[in-house]
């Protein structure tokens, strides 16, 4: 585990900016909307709208990596949108929206999340990308759904995909327990935790993908996230992964933290 301090922050913060600086200007990308993720005639209204996609590509480039990104919001709000940070950087960004609670319950969601990454593995080619180099990410709830399809293999495998096809999972602040909008669901509060079939914790495993588990502050981070990935990552050690790290970036709070951890994830993209 690995703890990160204000000032090295923003040291690393501003070398990214700088080398982003250098290197944009150069490249051509381009952005398609609102693509869908979803086929078929048994869509219902609410699938058509939420199942969709943006893609942020470079053009005329070749076997780029491809970050999937899941935005956060609780599960039960958010909006899909390309992390500014990620773009000029030589790489392919797909934006995913899912459908949310209280419309739908659990799992739809994460069924949904998988079907966004499977639909990025059989078509990112087409632009260019390389499936082997496909990393998952997201926010809060989008850290969540990022651990829940790369470590419960079943879900991405409806669609005909490996998960451990995924190159690297990079969940910011991702809930490990049972997400409590789930919970909620049974009637649980949110500070009872719960470790069963919807917890990334139940799926430990040690063949999965490498494991980068970044955090806010313990102090300042909501329901004790970091506790919860801190055993994610004592577990995950345990069961033999070879490939798991924990970051705490000391001074950020939950919404806070995901600005620096893009530093971080720029990082882990290059390892």
């Amino acid at each position: 585990m690995k703890r990160f301090f204000l000032f090295v922050l923003l040291l690393v913060s501003f070398q990214f900016i700088s080398q982003a600086q250098s290197n944009s200007g150069t490249d051509t990308y381009k952005t398609e909307l609102n693509i869908s993720y979803r086929s078929g005639g048994n869509l219902d209204d609410y699938m058509k709208e939420r199942c969709k996609l943006d893609i942020y590509y470079p053009v005329n480039a070749d076997s780029f990596t491809t970050v999937v990104w899941f935005h956060g919001g609780g599960l039960t709000a958010g909006e899909k949108s390309i992390p500014e940070r990620l773009k000029n950087r030589k790489l392919a960004v797909v934006a995913v929206n899912y459908r949310l609670s209280p419309k739908v319950k659990s799992p739809a969601f994460i069924d949904d999340a998988a079907a966004a990454v499977a639909w990025v593995f059989k078509n990112i080619s087409k632009y260019g990308g390389n499936p082997k180099k496909i990393i998952v990410s997201g926010h809060s709830a989008g850290g969540y759904l990022t651990c829940m399809i790369g470590l419960d293999k079943h879900y991405l495998a409806v669609y005909g995909i490996d998960a451990n096809s995924i190159k690297k999972l990079v969940p910011f602040s991702g809930q490990m327990i049972t997400h409590f909008v789930i919970r909620k669901e049974r009637g649980i509060p949110d500070t009872q935790p719960v470790v069963d079939e919807f917890a990334p914790l139940y799926h430990v495993r040690a063949d999965a993908p490498p494991l980068y588990l970044i955090t806010g502050d313990r102090e300042l981070e909501m329901l004790g996230r970091y506790e919860e990935n801190a055993y994610m990552w004592r577990m995950m050690n345990l069961s033999g992964h070879k490939q798991t790290t924990l970051y705490e970036l000391d001074g950020f709070n939950h919404g806070g933290m995901a600005e620096p951890a893009f530093d971080l994830l720029l990082k882990i993209l290059k390892k």
